[in-house]
C-alpha cells in the first residue's frame, strides 16, 4: 500500500465514524483495534447514558466552561457537577481501553469531539436558549473547545506514542446552522443563520488546535457545505454517501483536485443484509467516472466508513460493517476502475 504524502493514513484505507453498541469500553475497544488494523479510532459508547454521548464527551473535555443535564439537553454551569465528572470519567475509561489495545501501534488513530458550531446548537445557556444565538458564546465555546481538545490529543499522543493522531469533527448542525433552521426554545423560531465567514473562521481556529495533524469533519445531514469545509482547512470530509445530489458534485471535484480526502460512508449503520464489498463502493467509483478524476487517485482519495455512528446497530452487524468497510475499501484499491 502506498501512503498519500498528504494524508496520515495508507491508499485504501477504511476506519468508522465514532459511537458503538454496548457499554462495555473494553470490549469495544478491541472491536474497533481487531476490526480496523490500520486505521482504528476511538470509540463512544452513548449506551452508557448522558457523558458518553457525543456532546457529553465533548462537553467533559471543555475548559473552563461546565455544563449540567436537564430535560431539556445541556446546560451550562458555574462549577463541574456530576454530570461533567461522569463525562470525564468515561472517557478515561474509553482512553485506558484503548491504550491496552493499541500497545506498540503505529499509524493514523482517530478521536473524534463534536464541532462548535454543533456544540452551541446543543448547549444551553442559563435561560434556556442555545448557545447559537450569542455570538460571545459562541466564541467562548469554540476558544474553550480549542483548549480543551489540544489537551485531550496531547493525551492520546502520550498513551500511544506510535500513532499519528487525526482529529474527526462532528458537526451534523453545520448546514443548518448556515441555514438559519436551527429552533429556539419555543419551538415557534429559528435561531438567525450565522455568517459564513464567521462559521469557516471558528472551523480555522479548531484546526489549528490540532497542532499540525489532519481535521476531518463529519457530518450524516444532508448538503454538506464541502467547500467552505476545505477553506477552513479540513484534511478530510466524512459524509452519509447516500445523501449527495448532484448540486454538491462540482464541490467534491474541487475538494479532491484540491487534496481533500473523503470519507464516504457507504455502509449502512445499522443490522441489514450487507452487499458485496465491491458492490458497496460501486456508487463512489461511479461518481469518479462522472466528475472525470483519475481512478488511480480512488483508493488515496477516499476511505471507506460506515453511513454513520453504529449506536444503534448490534453488536455483531457493528463488528461486520467494520470488517465489510476494510474489505470494501481493499476492492477499491485493487481495481480503481
Amino acid at each position: 500500500m502506498s501512503t498519500n504524502s498528504t494524508h496520515k493514513w495508507a491508499a485504501g484505507a477504511a476506519t468508522g465514524i465514532g459511537s458503538m453498541p454496548g457499554g462495555d469500553a473494553r470490549e469495544a475497544a478491541k472491536t474497533v483495534t481487531g476490526s480496523l488494523e490500520a486505521f482504528p479510532y476511538l470509540p463512544e459508547l452513548p449506551a452508557r447514558g448522558p457523558g458518553a454521548d457525543m456532546i457529553g464527551r465533548t462537553i467533559g473535555m471543555l475548559v473552563e466552561v461546565y455544563a449540567h443535564v436537564e430535560p431539556s439537553g445541556w446546560r451550562i454551569s458555574d462549577r463541574p457537577g456530576r454530570d461533567t465528572r461522569r463525562a470525564r470519567a468515561w472517557l478515561g475509561e474509553d482512553l485506558d481501553a484503548l491504550e491496552e489495545f493499541t500497545q506498540g501501534y503505529e499509524g493514523p488513530l482517530k478521536v473524534s469531539a463534536v464541532g462548535p458550531w454543533t456544540l452551541a446548537t446543543a448547549l444551553e445557556l442559563r435561560n434556556g436558549e442555545a448557545a447559537l444565538g450569542d455570538p460571545g458564546a459562541c466564541r467562548d465555546l469554540a476558544a474553550s473547545l480549542a483548549e480543551g481538545l489540544r489537551a485531550h490529543l496531547a493525551d492520546v499522543r502520550r498513551r500511544v506514542p506510535g500513532a499519528e493522531v487525526v482529529l474527526q469533527l462532528d458537526e451534523p448542525s453545520l448546514t443548518s446552522v448556515l441555514q438559519g433552521r436551527v429552533k429556539t426554545a419555543s419551538g415557534y423560531r429559528t435561531h438567525r443563520a450565522v455568517d459564513r465567514a464567521v462559521v469557516e473562521g471558528a472551523l480555522r481556529d479548531l484546526v489549528g488546535a490540532a497542532g499540525g495533524g489532519p481535521v476531518v469533519v463529519h457530518s450524516c445531514a444532508p448538503q454538506v457545505p464541502f467547500a467552505l469545509l476545505r477553506r477552513a482547512g479540513a484534511a478530510g470530509i466524512s459524509f452519509d454517501f447516500a445523501l449527495l445530489t448532484e448540486r454538491e458534485e462540482e464541490a467534491i471535484g474541487e475538494a479532491v483536485e484540491g487534496g481533500t480526502a473523503l470519507f464516504a460512508g457507504v455502509v449502512p449503520g445499522v443490522d441489514g443484509r450487507l452487499s458485496d464489498p465491491a458492490g458497496s463502493v460501486m456508487g463512489v467509483r461511479t461518481l469518479w467516472r462522472r466528475l472525470g478524476l483519475t481512478p488511480g487517485t480512488l483508493a488515496e482519495s477516499v476511505v471507506v466508513t460506515p453511513s454513520c455512528g453504529l449506536a444503534g446497530a448490534s453488536p455483531a452487524y457493528a463488528r461486520s460493517a467494520l470488517a465489510h468497510c476494510v474489505r470494501a475499501a481493499r476492492s477499491l484499491a485493487d481495481n480503481p476502475e
